[in-house]
């Protein structure tokens, strides 16, 4: 039996399956010797745990043998499949099910490949590595292309890295998906800076000169002294350059992200000065 096919019992439980579940998902599978739906539903587990090559294990609980155990994990009838993910239930399933549906269940709680990288991207960018990040978010896009966590983090390294046609690019052809909502917030901060600008000496109004100076600002990394001049000017115009400056100020805190204790300031005073 492979070590990622373990048989478990009420003694071993804690250490097989609660605390194995924080570095892998455990599936387990209650069964008994005279279930004969068991007999058909454990071998395809089996063959699905030996599939996964560690990316999940699977421990088999007799129930007569624990019965308490049983009981305790709320099994009433068998088969009876369970999925522990951080020592918490992620998913079950009661009954013998078709190959296909089990597949589909796995896939729900064993980690995405490109997970890891995708975290590693994030960890990166809130360090200002936006290279290092940037590299990790193109990996994830290697082994899952299209995914929307990774387009969006790539996105906004693209803005950090001054790579405004590349993350135009990204953001006008992103997917549906519940990161769309933030590439289109980073838009039309995008398209701002890719605008040609006057130069500051030839503008006469003093607030047109403020703007100008902080999408400067902004182009060279300098994204919170931006900040502070465009709220200078919202606090005497809400609605200033018809309510560009609005959205060009969340775009930039949508690519400093929440992660920032600062841009949570800025949130706060953005709802103040409008509200």
């Amino acid at each position: 039996m492979s070590e990622d096919i373990v048989d478990v019992t009420e003694l071993d439980f804690q250490y097989k399956v609660l605390e194995y579940s924080y570095q892998s998902p455990v599936v387990i599978d209650f069964w008994a010797v005279w279930c004969s739906p068991c007999k058909v539903l454990t071998p395809i587990l089996e063959k699905l745990a030996l599939e996964a090559q560690g990316a999940f294990r699977l421990a088999k609980i007799n129930v007569d043998q624990n019965s308490n155990l049983s009981v305790r994990m709320g099994v009433h009838s068998i088969p009876h499949v369970k999925a522990i993910k951080n020592g918490q239930m992620v998913g079950e399933f009661v009954g013998l099910q078709p190959e296909a549906r089990i597949r589909d269940f796995i896939k729900e709680i064993i980690p995405n490949p490109s997970d890891l990288w995708i975290e590693k991207g994030k960890h990166y960018y809130q360090i200002g590595d936006i290279h290092e990040a940037a590299d990790a978010f193109q990996q994830a896009l290697e082994i899952q292309p299209g995914d929307s966590r990774a387009l969006l983090g790539l996105a906004k390294c693209l803005v950090r890295q001054n790579k405004f046609e590349q993350a135009r690019e990204m953001l006008q052809n992103f997917p549906a998906s519940k990161e769309y909502a933030s590439a289109e917030l980073i838009l039309p901060l995008v398209n701002t800076l890719l605008s040609p600008l006057p130069t500051e000496d030839i503008v006469e109004d003093i607030q047109e000169a403020a703007y100008l100076h902080g999408i400067r600002l902004i182009k060279k990394g300098n994204y919170f002294a931006a900040l502070d001049g465009f709220f200078v000017i919202l606090r005497q115009d809400k609605h200033f350059h018809h309510d560009q400056l609005k959205s060009i100020i969340l775009g930039v805190l949508e690519i400093l992200g929440d992660e920032n204790p600062d841009t949570r300031y800025y949130r706060q005073e953005l709802a103040s000065i409008l509200f």
